[in-house]
């Protein structure tokens, strides 16, 4: 059979008069597209440089945040600290998922450690917002008992910290573009010196009107931005987890495009979940009472799952009809 998108393996030695004979065949298709944004991404040489080199200037950033958030009193400096904790245990976390996913499959592990990733993602963002909500609670006690602030150090450090960001941004934008991990990376990266631009202006607003309330409540912003930032993460990785449809895919869409099908009567024991935040698997039943219409069907339906959807891992069953298929009711999986 033709190949698309990279290797497949279509199992269906029997031709279709053995398709009407047994009552049902079994195809399986599996391809690593390059393609679209949405297949595994072969990664170039400089991606592990380029993450250790943005892991250790995070390291460097949130040592020196610590360090004078503490001497200077400042809740807002140790807030963007604690952030870029989470960013370090982030890269940490992708770069090794992305590691694991890389090794072949096992007999105890067929679909190998792709699902790695969405772990990773689940944990961040968990991670991100138990550390938020502790220096959220630090700037409330804050807020009732203001303490002097170090203006001028907080500006410098947080300045310090737009820099390092940038940085390590720039480095991961000379990585791969194409992969969305290193992409979500850098853009974590870019909002993480935005949150340090606020902290500079609330230094200056310290050091200009001496308000010390407005650094605790500068805190309390900028944990209640990287909530709002990471509630969507959390969310998606925990439907992923559970093995949800991946939102960028609509499984009513998917249902009519292979009750679409030529010669196809019905469509069930339909399933779609991600094998890793980049991978979509799918399996479904076909019920074709007159078989195959043409040798090239199940190629045509493999190529028009990926180009339409994303789905590279479709394993599909087809069935004549004229027996009942147990999977058939949709509540029974």
């Amino acid at each position: 059979m033709a190949s698309h998108h990279g290797h497949r393996h279509d199992h269906h030695d029997h031709d279709h008069r053995d398709d009407r004979s047994h009552g049902h065949g079994h195809a399986h298709g599996h391809a690593h597209g390059h393609g679209s944004g949405h297949g595994h991404s072969h990664v170039p040489a400089t991606f592990g440089s380029a993450f250790a080199t943005a892991t250790l200037l995070n390291i460097a950033l949130v040592v020196l945040q610590v360090a004078y958030g503490v001497l200077a009193h400042s809740m807002a400096l140790l807030a963007d600290a604690g952030h870029n904790a989470g960013d370090v245990l982030a890269l940490v976390l992708a770069w090794a998922s992305h590691a694991m996913s890389q090794r072949h499959p096992t007999e105890r592990y067929t679909y190998g450690f792709r699902s790695t990733s969405i772990m990773a993602a689940l944990i961040n963002a968990t991670v991100l917002l138990v550390v938020t909500g502790a220096i959220a609670w630090a700037a409330i006690e804050r807020l009732f008992a203001p303490q002097p602030v170090a203006g001028a150090t907080v500006m410098a450090v947080a300045a310090l910290a737009i820099l390092i960001n940038g940085a390590a941004a720039a480095i991961l934008a000379r990585g791969n573009k194409e992969d969305l991990n290193v992409y979500g990376a850098f853009l974590h990266l870019v909002a993480d010196a935005a949150v340090s631009a606020g902290v500079v202006v609330a230094g200056l607003i310290v050091l200009v009107t001496g308000w010390l309330w407005v650094d605790p409540v500068a805190s309390l912003i900028i944990s209640a931005v990287i909530v709002w930032s990471t509630w969507g993460v959390l969310r998606d990785a925990a439907k992923m987890s559970l093995q949800g449809v991946p939102p960028q895919i609509d499984p009513g869409a998917v249902r009519v495009y292979l009750q679409s099908l030529p010669a196809v009567a019905e469509v069930h024991d339909l399933h779609i979940w991600p094998m890793s935040t980049t991978e979509t698997a799918l399996t479904c039943h076909l019920v074709m009472p007159d078989g195959y219409p043409h040798d090239d069907f199940l190629d045509a339906v493999y190529a028009g799952l990926q180009q339409r959807f994303g789905i590279e891992h479709p394993t599909i069953q087809i069935e004549r009809g004229d027996r009942p298929c147990k999977l058939s009711p949709a509540h029974i999986v």
